[in-house]
């Protein structure tokens, strides 16, 4: 399952920002994440979006090898908040 919205912003332009991507834990490693975020893309890429942005949790290092290794993604920043 995945959530995505379709954003404007300075840095990224026109962009699909993926909020959510889950895959069942009994699912993972038969190819389910890369077949829908393969799919995410070239939904993304039909609307006119320039890249597919997306945010992990510093503790998910599978999904981080899993966006890095298996999907050709580059980790470019890291995310801050404040909570108040």
């Amino acid at each position: 399952m995945t959530g995505v919205t379709i954003r404007t912003t300075l840095y990224y332009g026109k962009h699909l920002f993926v909020h959510d991507l889950v895959t069942r834990a009994d699912h993972r490693s038969r190819g389910c994440g890369r077949q829908l975020l393969s799919c995410v893309e070239g939904w993304g890429r039909s609307q006119g979006c320039g890249s597919l942005v997306l945010t992990s949790g510093l503790v998910r290092r599978d999904a981080h090898r899993f966006y890095q290794e298996r999907m050709g993604y580059d980790r470019v920043s890291y995310v801050f908040r404040k909570i108040f």
